[in-house]
């Protein structure tokens, strides 16, 4: 990646207005916001007052050419009137650079957050509900979509996926998105799909379920088991596959692609009392036992962007009443931890992701050596 111009970045992104440039202008003011969002800051009033030090004054000046700080009133009034989709655009771009040429043997996760304090507020009709794709080995937000609640995220997905690049990539997301039709764009745009038959797929979780339980017919497939204990919780995997799928195909012709099924049990020990549950999946790929362990696991890797969003910024406490200022501030704090994210995989640092954004506090400094790492 080169050296990044910020500042000419965010000019570039669409308003819904125009705007006194004079004052402060949109790419300087959208420069500080991202800037305190990789120091950990919470809240434009941190940010704000963050960049009002004479330290930090200092280093945007020198750096960045911000020679005047705006109010936290004129930062909240830039993140109104800008265009998410726009400033998406330019998370998107920064986002390509930091991936690799290939995605093949990589998996992307797809799953919702709703903005928890929006569905208290009198502004919004619907709590803000954004669709994320992350690409779980590196710990990156790949894309996003703002939807109107989760039942929306089914369309979203299938245009969200189309203009990404997910070529050699599988997919996989939960029992929501076990749909036909999205099955067949990821196919149709060169990825693989594993997806969890559940409750929306009642016969196709019936044949599969059928199957599995035969003891007779589970002896003639692929087995692998995982243990793991937690704390007091001791948890064993176990999954059996088969890639013997012509009589799947026939009753299931509208799944296109699909090359295997399979089904992992999950056992529980908890306080000395035990339970356990199943579930079933459907695959493009034909996997081993070992290999749907480790991809269906992968459905829960977004869970941590998401709980990192809300451990590192608070974002489920967010006040923001403005819709756009509040999608921007999502994507910020993607776009944050993205670079953050990006820095670990790159220098194999094992620092956490939340003493690297102190060490920017601390030391303005240490910004530059993240945005700007090759």
């Amino acid at each position: 990646m080169e050296r990044i111009n910020l500042v000419g970045h965010f000019n570039k992104v669409e308003t819904t207005r125009k705007h006194n440039a004079n004052t402060h202008s949109v790419g300087r003011t959208l420069t500080i916001v991202i800037l305190g969002f990789l120091c950990k800051l919470q809240d434009i009033d941190e940010i704000q007052q963050w960049a009002e030090e004479p330290r930090t004054r200092e280093f945007l000046s020198r750096n960045f050419a911000i020679y005047t700080i705006p109010t936290s009133r004129w930062i909240n009034e830039i993140l109104s009137i800008v265009r998410p989709e726009s400033l998406n655009e330019v998370f998107t771009r920064w986002t390509a650079e930091m991936l690799p040429e290939f995605l093949d043997g990589l998996t992307i996760a797809f799953d919702g957050k709703t903005i928890c304090s929006t569905g208290k507020m009198s502004n919004y009709d619907k709590p803000l509900h954004i669709l994320s794709a992350y690409l779980c080995e590196l710990g990156l937000t790949v894309g996003q979509r703002t939807v109107d609640g989760k039942s929306n995220e089914i369309p979203a997905m299938r245009e969200l996926i189309k203009l990404m690049d997910i070529r050699g990539s599988m997919v996989v997301a939960d029992a929501l998105h076990c749909q036909t039709e999205t099955a067949a764009v990821i196919i149709e745009n060169g990825g693989d799909y594993l997806l969890n038959a559940k409750g929306n797929q009642e016969t196709l979780e019936n044949d599969i379920r059928d199957f599995v339980q035969d003891e007779a017919l589970r002896c003639g497939m692929e087995t692998e088991q995982t243990r793991e204990k937690n704390g007091g919780r001791f948890e064993v995997r176990t999954a059996f596959v088969s890639d013997d799928a012509a009589w799947m195909k026939k009753n299931h012709f509208k799944w296109l692609g699909l090359s295997c099924f399979g089904a992992i049990n999950r056992c529980f020990t908890v306080g000395g009392k035990t339970s356990d549950e199943w579930h079933y999946y459907i695959s493009s790929r034909k996997l081993t036992a070992g290999e749907l362990l480790k991809y269906a696991r992968k459905e829960w890797a977004i869970e941590s962007m998401h709980w990192l969003l809300d451990v590192h910024f608070d974002e489920d406490s967010c006040r923001t009443r403005n819709s756009n200022s509040n999608q921007n501030l999502n994507i910020f704090r993607k776009t944050a931890l993205n670079y953050v994210r990006h820095y670990k995989n790159e220098t194999k640092a094992k620092t956490p992701m939340s003493k690297l954004m102190f060490s920017c506090l601390l030391d303005c400094n240490k910004i530059l050596d993240i945005i700007n790492f090759q």
